[in-house]
């Protein structure tokens, strides 16, 4: 019989240190010694092994051999490689889900939408505290763009390729002002038209743009 109580401790630091890397505040070749993160997530040593290794499967630790693990690291190359399978399961998945999105679906575009246009005027004047919740909000109007493609497979890998990308935008801290801004409500107005040529020409200028943008400010090499 599993242990609840142990499963939910497994998961929640699971759950934190995953995020700590995504939004990084785990920095790229940062050692993970298993010492330190028992203090840091209150898990023992046996479930920092496996959350390290599930974690290494995803590609978002590495494996040092017998020196542990550490925070995978980023590049150019990198960045442009999931950026362009980004582009292509979101292009994919918003032609899906433009054709057979109903009125629920139009619902949680707008609702994602208005969080997010929320916090980037909030972002634009100048306020950065709330930047995880920015990026968040961005998630969450990505995912609702895509809800109704009907393919929970294509929903989970486009979410963790999103979330690598999420981490490239985290540690350029990169905020394009007005101008995603504007791309974002570009995506809202095709998607409530159903346009979805349209909303794969934005998606493109938009991920793109994120990708130049990121990679000038110089902190990825």
């Amino acid at each position: 019989m599993i242990d609840s109580s142990v499963e939910t401790i497994g998961e929640n630091a699971y759950r934190r240190m995953r995020s700590d890397i995504i939004f990084g505040r785990a920095r790229p070749g940062q050692k993970l010694r298993l010492d330190r993160l028992r203090e840091t997530y209150g898990a023992s040593v046996s479930t920092l092994r496996e959350i390290l290794n599930r974690l290494a499967s995803e590609g978002l630790v590495v494996a040092e051999g017998q020196r542990g693990f550490e925070v995978s690291p980023v590049s150019v190359e990198n960045l442009r490689e999931i950026a362009a399978l980004r582009l292509l399961l979101e292009s994919h998945a918003l032609k899906e889900s433009f054709a057979v999105g109903d009125m629920e679906w139009e619902g949680r575009v707008v609702a994602a939408h208005h969080k997010l246009a929320s916090m980037e005027r909030l972002m634009e004047s100048g306020e950065r505290s709330h930047t995880e919740d920015w990026k968040r909000y961005d998630w969450e109007f990505h995912q609702a763009l895509i809800s109704a493609c009907g393919s929970a497979a294509l929903m989970e890998t486009h979410a963790a390729i999103f979330d690598k990308y999420l981490r490239y935008q985290m540690i350029a801290l990169s905020f394009r002002g007005d101008v995603a801004a504007r791309e974002h409500q570009l995506l809202r107005d095709c998607a409530l038209k159903r346009d979805a040529d349209a909303a794969a020409r934005v998606l493109a200028d938009h991920v793109n743009g994120g990708v130049d943008h990121a990679l000038a400010t110089g902190t990825i090499s």
